[in-house]
């Protein structure tokens, strides 16, 4: 029997799909090791878990896959016990705000000195950092974000309403403006490959469909390899720096587009609190 026969007994489509993924990841970081992920014990499945801690944010989903595919490893007769079927996570579902995670706002800073191999993407790039490091954007804000939504003239930009966000308005720094006006007047043009109204086309001259924001994150993960930076994490970060210094939460409400003030208050982390999870996210099952 075939691991992806076993999957379509067992789960719907969509997760089979993720699974089949996870397991894939598993079984290459192990090969990577020169390791063989059917003959693999509980201590090389922790090694890998301890991986997974420090590149993302959640790791259910990837122990499910493991462990459906040493499942399949037993019930096929290719091995006899599942390696990590007493492994469990101490992961509990929060509205914590991960704070070990949070970056200063000189550290976001820095991100906007990266540097680009082709120049016509340099304005857009440094378009799309901004709006993460100054707006705190969502990935999924920036990518529906079209022509209508920027004015120039007031140096300002709409973001829609999403199912989790509220509409808002928001003042532009000066130096987007410069680079919004170069990628609108020049950029923009010459990336283009079809007609669209949205505001960021990614470098194959297509609607930017988010994937490429992440990606942008993701060149520069080295500059902070103790940390998870991603559009969340930045977006996290900015609303707790500007909570830190004093702003009104109303204020940074608004400014984040959330819905209630609760979910603006849980970005108030008390030190204790803080130091915590510091301890926590060194142990491999969180």
């Amino acid at each position: 029997m075939e691991l992806e026969q076993y999957l379509k007994q067992h789960l719907a489509s969509s997760t089979i799909k993720r699974y089949q993924r996870e397991i894939r990841l598993y079984q290459e970081y192990l090969k990577e090791q020169r390791r063989s992920s059917e003959q693999a014990n509980y201590n090389e499945v922790m090694e890998y878990i301890g991986y997974l801690r420090k590149h993302q944010n959640s790791i259910a989903c990837s122990l499910h896959g493991i462990k459906k595919y040493y499942e399949y490893l037993v019930a096929s007769g290719k091995r006899k016990d599942n390696p990590s079927s007493s492994i469990k996570l101490r992961d509990r579902p929060s509205k914590d705000i991960q704070v070990q995670d949070f970056f200063t706002s000189q550290e976001l800073e820095k991100l906007l000195e990266r540097k680009d191999r082709y120049s016509l993407l340099i304005n857009r790039n440094k378009l799309v950092i901004s709006l993460l490091i100054y707006q705190g954007l969502t990935n999924g804000e920036i990518k529906r974000l079209e022509l209508k939504d920027v004015n120039l003239e007031e140096g300002t930009i709409y973001i829609k309403q999403s199912t989790r966000t509220n509409r808002r308005t928001l003042k532009l720094e000066s130096k987007q403006v410069y680079w919004l006006m170069n990628y609108l007047e020049k950029d923009r043009n010459q990336l283009l490959k079809i007609e669209t109204e949205k505001l960021i086309v990614n470098k194959r001259g297509s609607e930017e469909n988010g994937e490429g924001i992440s990606y942008l994150i993701e060149t520069m993960r080295s500059m902070f390899p103790e940390r998870k930076l991603n559009p969340k994490t930045i977006r996290q970060s900015v609303i707790a720096n500007l909570l830190k210094q004093g702003k009104d939460l109303r204020l940074v409400q608004y400014f984040a587009g959330h819905k209630y003030p609760s979910t603006t208050e849980r970005y108030k982390q008390s030190q204790v609190e803080e130091l915590k999870k510091e301890v926590l996210k060194y142990h491999p099952l969180g």
